[in-house]
């Protein structure tokens, strides 16, 4: 009997871009704002660093994501999917994945637009200043 070969199989719907962005969250009825930075993004999510243990899984997060040359941050909800710690010592920080699940309407096209952008290297000539 020969190895059979194993199939991998992409959950993913969109592709992650890696890209560090500026992100803050605020954990509900805490009022304590975060400040973190994106490993990588996509169109339904992103994955970030934070020194915060008190971030579970499941938790509903308030962010605010900076884009460059928005003149606004993208103001969104998500959830917090998964969360390990990015090693075995004491106090590591933890990566976290998070889904979007409401982005504000008036940020959406901006959300957009910078990730097609990103996806067909438009405006790379502005970035390397």
């Amino acid at each position: 009997m020969g190895k059979t070969k194993e199939t991998f199989v992409e959950r993913r719907k969109y592709v992650r871009l890696q890209v560090p962005l500026g992100i803050s969250y605020t954990l509900p009825g805490s009022g304590r704002v975060m400040q973190a930075a994106t490993k990588n993004i996509s169109a339904d999510g992103a994955r970030f660093e934070t020194v915060d243990p008190e971030l579970k899984e499941n938790t509903v997060v308030e962010i605010k994501l900076e884009m460059p040359g928005a003149s606004n941050p993208i103001h969104a909800k998500g959830t917090i999917i998964w969360r390990k710690r990015v090693s075995l010592e004491d106090g590591a920080p933890f990566d976290c994945g998070l889904e979007f699940i409401e982005i504000e309407e008036d940020n959406k096209n901006t959300f957009l637009k910078f990730l097609c952008d990103l996806i067909y290297g438009i405006g790379k000539e502005k970035r390397k200043d």
